[in-house]
């Protein structure tokens, strides 16, 4: 059997939501047949960054070897300076952008709509699927 490709994966979210994160993080890491590498920025794990650039620039890091990116679109992303910034980054550098609907969320905020080049539900096939079918 062949080896099985690792995806290289972002996944921007709100620290403030982080059970979300976890979740979507289990998600990939439990799906049958894939494998992939997490350089996302969790809230157990955060930057070491003295300044706005510094951490603009290490996140800038994290994202070119990415695959993909990953956007938790609760509507708090509406008022997220850092989620804008890694779809910025992520379309700067012409990386697929998945966008997540939140469980049970109606809306979704119009920046992810317009930036994403998928929208999938709230359950790991759709996510899994979006990854295999986009990622770079």
């Amino acid at each position: 059997m062949p080896a099985l490709r690792n995806y290289h994966i972002f996944i921007s979210h709100s620290w403030d939501y982080n059970e979300q994160y976890e979740t979507v993080r289990e998600w990939l890491s439990d799906a049958s047949n894939f494998t992939s590498s997490n350089y996302s920025v969790p809230l157990s794990h955060p930057i070491d960054a003295k300044t706005k650039k510094e951490l603009k620039e290490k996140i800038r890091a994290k994202i070119s070897p990415c695959s993909c990116i990953i956007v938790l679109s609760g509507m708090y992303v509406d008022y997220s300076e850092w989620i804008d910034f890694e779809m910025d980054i992520a379309q700067e550098y012409g990386k697929p952008i998945i966008g997540v609907k939140p469980w049970g969320q109606q809306r979704v905020p119009a920046k992810v709509q317009e930036m994403a080049d998928v929208m999938v539900g709230w359950n790991s096939l759709s996510i899994v699927q979006a990854v295999r079918e986009y990622a770079l």
